[in-house]
């Protein structure tokens, strides 16, 4: 990519993998990305366990009823954990770390898609964190916040559509009085 503006409209999250492996210099730069996102007051208390043994990879895709079990076809997992008595902020900073490796991988021609762990579970009560700690010997004072599947993509997706944004959804100074923001980004926001 040339620039983040096209960066941000190319990444789109990818379901379907091919069974290429991905380097190990990109896996390396993936989480470099991650240990340099902004965290809460500097803590950078995330924790990331990286997973490519295909059994755990299926067994953590099975952590929650729906939405994950195309983990079982991609060739990496970075399962994205945070410690919520040591850091308050641990979604916020493990959603910004999350997306900074899926912004990496895209730059590096890869695909992702974050898998959300926090909060589900299965029909019997299990949460996918209990799941996943057994499957990867967590400590308990860490949470799994979201697992993301990476991988060469074995489909296209179109760049965001720039006619499609919601640009209503933008406010300026209060939010009861939307203002459009300009044609093209340029000018004053008034």
């Amino acid at each position: 990519m040339t620039d983040f503006k096209d960066l941000a409209q190319m990444r789109r999250s990818h379901r379907k993998f091919t069974e290429e492996e991905i380097d190990a210099e990109e896996v390396r730069l993936i989480l470099r990305a991650a240990l340099m996102s902004p965290t809460s007051k500097g803590q950078r208390a995330w924790q990331f366990v990286v997973v490519d043994n295909k059994t755990d990879m299926e067994k953590i895709a099975d952590a929650k009823d729906l939405g994950s079990q195309f983990l079982k076809d991609a060739p990496l997992a970075i399962v994205v954990l945070g410690d919520p008595v040591e850091n308050d902020c641990w979604v916020e900073d493990g959603s910004i770390a999350a997306i900074s490796m899926q912004y990496q991988a895209e730059d590096l021609g890869l695909g992702s898609c974050w898998i959300q762990m926090r909060g589900r579970g299965l029909t019997d009560g299990t949460s996918a964190d209990d799941v996943i700690r057994g499957i990867l010997d967590i400590p308990e004072n860490l949470c799994v916040l979201c697992v993301l599947a990476i991988g060469h993509k074995a489909d296209e997706r179109k760049p965001q559509n720039e006619d499609k944004l919601k640009w209503e959804r933008v406010h300026i100074d209060k939010f009861t009085h939307p203002r459009p923001l300009p044609e093209g980004g340029g000018g004053s926001l008034y």
